[in-house]
């Protein structure tokens, strides 16, 4: 078993939480019987339920940081600016690692200082069903030393190279939740990181029953396709977007709301705004006309693979996003994966 001859302090686990006790202890439970034994940092967003005291009595050996606040997706930036090892894995309080994945993720960084990330594969639920994301990452037309490339993935799947991560600002604070994935795949690439799919590291995730109202997270997964085409996409993109909000605004409540939280955050965009390199928006577009393309094909079939580019989210596109497996999250905006709508941070 290859996970045996892994050095067991290259990777450190950081796991994002916010009132989920329950499903927070069983994860520690299952991370910290890893036979590698990662370290595991445990960042509490601020939660009412007790987390942060359990974790910290139940787990003695899992370093717990509790924020006073609830700080969104970036609350994993303060898990590893706290790590002392060259990689850190992410997982939510309902994911895990399957026993191996880090080592073999540490090996696959070890062997290319430029990767900045290692997307994995997730598999859902009791069932370990693969999530149609692994199938959407696996078809990206960018390629990277014979794998493919993303723009795109699950936040509590992947492994990033510290110093990569930490070098991009980590986590967007202004996204808060849903969609930072994206920026921050975006960022790496900038940055000149690489971002490979790499099946053989394996995640797993059993989603928590206890998820914010679908309206929420889709108001939250369209305000921030507007901010981040602001954030870094040439300004006729961007523009595009607002456009194409507004005009679902006059007739879709969520849309209405989310475009007023896109206004509201739009003088912090415009002052963080930084044009992408023009090889990575190539690139953008190049994975934006192969899912188009993937999606006029299989438009009467009832199935695409998700956007792997960052386009607008996948239930603006109509029903034709694939179904989750058995025991998968029932929200069709995290099918919007590599555009980086994942599970990501549950606030």
């Amino acid at each position: 078993m290859d996970f045996l001859t892994a050095d067991p302090a290259r990777v450190t686990v950081v796991v994002a939480t916010r009132n989920r006790r329950d499903e927070l202890l069983r994860t520690l439970g299952r991370l910290t019987a890893l036979p590698d034994r990662p370290p595991v940092i445990v960042v509490d967003n601020g939660s009412a339920d007790g987390s942060a005291e359990a974790a910290a009595r139940c787990f003695p050996g899992v370093e717990v940081v509790a924020l006073a606040r609830n700080a969104g997706a970036a609350a994993r930036n303060a898990g590893v600016w706290r790590a002392r090892t060259p990689y850190v894995a992410f997982s939510d309080d309902d994911s895990w690692w399957h026993a191996g994945a880090l080592g073999r993720a540490a090996r696959v960084l070890d062997a290319d200082p430029r990767l900045g990330l290692v997307a994995a594969r997730t598999l859902v639920g009791p069932g370990r069903e693969p999530d149609p994301v692994n199938e959407a990452m696996a078809a990206s037309p960018l390629r990277d030393g014979g794998n493919a490339a993303v723009l795109g993935f699950l936040a509590c799947a992947c492994v990033v190279r510290r110093a990569a991560f930490l070098g991009v600002g980590g986590f967007s604070e202004l996204l808060f939740f849903v969609g930072e994935e994206r920026l921050l795949a975006y960022d790496l690439a900038a940055a000149g990181w690489g971002r490979r799919y790499r099946p053989e590291v394996v995640a797993c995730h059993h989603p928590s029953p206890l998820r914010p109202d679908p309206g929420r997270r889709r108001r939250s997964e369209l305000r921030n396709a507007v901010l981040t085409a602001w954030l870094r996409r040439p300004a006729a993109v961007a523009l595009a977007e607002t456009m194409s909000l507004a005009g679902q605004a006059l007739r879709d409540r969520d849309a209405c709301a989310a475009l007023a939280g896109a206004a509201r955050r739009l003088p912090r965009a415009l002052a963080a705004r930084r044009l992408l390199p023009d090889d990575v928006e190539r690139q953008i577009r190049t994975v934006a006309a192969a899912e188009q393309a993937g999606r006029d094909e299989t438009s009467t079939e009832g199935g695409h693979h998700g956007d792997l580019a960052g386009g607008r989210p996948a239930d603006e596109r109509g029903p034709d996003h694939p179904q989750p497996p058995r025991g998968a999250d029932p929200d069709p905006g995290r099918r919007n994966v590599a555009a980086g709508t994942a599970p990501g941070y549950r606030g």
